[in-house]
């Protein structure tokens, strides 16, 4: 296929669509497009925090965390999986790891993982992180795989099979990708992976709501993770939400899957406050990686000379109004998210509902768009 046909039939090279409504403006709108969402049971819930400034502009649940028990969905209690917002978080601590002299972008990942399978060709850790490896994406029942893995026992999933292309060639999304960094990650620095993330991203950013799920570790790392199968009983903690999926029939409680293998690419859990928290470090220049370095995981790859509209873990596009931003969205089982930051008009949006694929996402660019219009007014 040509490349240029991957990339737009790829969700992330896509411009995102804005939608138009004459009648409403701002967060009024906002407000009305996400009520309806939930109104016309198009999601179980919602979650959404967008800052400004640094500042809360707009904080909202919408519909519920649990279905059954009308559990309302709160923005700073309601754990969901994140999906491949994951991936900007291990995307930060590789960022350290390479700032610690740890990890060489361009350095083989073979010197990292000698004894992973040789394949035709060689590739890099940065052809991982940009996608770029020919490392295949999910076959079959993988994407809802229920096996108590650690990360190095995930890679069994896929090493021995083809690279799908020669490195450098072309660009094809997928999350195999982090979960070979990650156990490089893990070799490099000598600890589990989701301890130097814990001790070097989610610490040190507040993002005390962000959280694993139960940890299967290489090494017999016995880390506490969250129970994805228990909701506390008490209004004032923190709730693992009820993850979903949609039918004919309506909402029913999504496949258990197990997570922790793939943590880098998609597996973490958290709060819609927590992920606006991380999104406005890198406004407020929090995290504190040398500009060199951040940039580079900013910055969109190019393949054959033309933008493949992701950078390092981050994607890295602009919206069908022109307007630059990074982040991700992530879509997996039970979760749906999106997380923007637009770096000139000093936007961080972060909404994450407790649904696979709800299908929702040319609503949830209009919602986004009107908050471009309460800015502007």
């Amino acid at each position: 296929m040509n490349p240029i046909l991957k990339y737009l039939k790829n969700v992330f090279a896509a411009k995102r669509v804005l939608a138009d409504d004459s009648q409403l403006s701002g967060l009024v709108k906002a407000d009305f497009l996400l009520q309806e969402l939930i109104k016309h049971d198009r999601a179980p819930g919602i979650a959404i925090t967008v800052l400004k400034d640094g500042k809360t502009i707009f904080q909202k649940g919408y519909g519920y965390a649990d279905l059954e028990q009308k559990q309302f969905i709160d923005t700073r209690k309601s754990i969901c999986r994140v999906a491949s917002v994951s991936k900007p978080i291990a995307a930060t601590a590789l960022a350290y790891m390479v700032q610690e002299g740890l990890i060489d972008l361009d350095e083989s990942f073979y010197t990292y993982l000698p004894d992973y399978p040789k394949k035709e060709w060689d590739f890099t850790i940065r052809q991982l992180a940009s996608h770029t490896a020919g490392i295949r994406v999910y076959k079959g029942k993988e994407y809802g795989l229920n096996k108590p893995l650690s990360i190095k026992e995930g890679l069994d999933i896929f090493k021995n099979d083809p690279l799908v292309y020669e490195p450098g060639t072309e660009y094809l999304y997928n999350s195999f990708d982090w979960v070979m960094i990650s156990a490089a990650m893990q070799k490099a620095s000598g600890i589990p992976f989701e301890e130097y993330v814990q001790e070097n991203v989610l610490n040190p950013l507040g993002m005390k709501n962000t959280y694993i799920p139960e940890c299967h570790s290489d090494d017999n790392y016995k880390k506490s993770g969250i129970d994805v199968n228990t909701i506390a009983s008490s209004e004032e903690q923190n709730q693992v939400a009820t993850f979903y999926t949609k039918g004919i029939s309506g909402f029913r409680k999504a496949i258990p899957v197990d997570n922790f293998y793939k943590l880098a690419g998609g597996g973490y859990l958290s709060t819609s406050a927590d992920i606006a928290k991380f999104g406005q470090a890198f406004l407020d220049k929090k995290v504190e990686i040398k500009e060199s370095i951040l940039n580079q995981f900013l910055t969109a790859q190019q393949v054959n000379g033309n933008s493949t509209y992701y950078g390092l873990g981050w994607q890295v596009s602009e919206d069908a109004k022109g307007r630059k931003f990074f982040g991700h969205v992530g879509n997996g089982v039970g979760g749906c998210s999106n997380f923007f930051v637009y770096p000139k008009e000093q936007l961080v949006f972060s909404i994450l509902v407790n649904c696979t694929d709800p299908k929702i996402q040319g609503e949830l660019d209009a919602v986004i768009n009107c908050f471009f219009d309460e800015v502007d007014s």
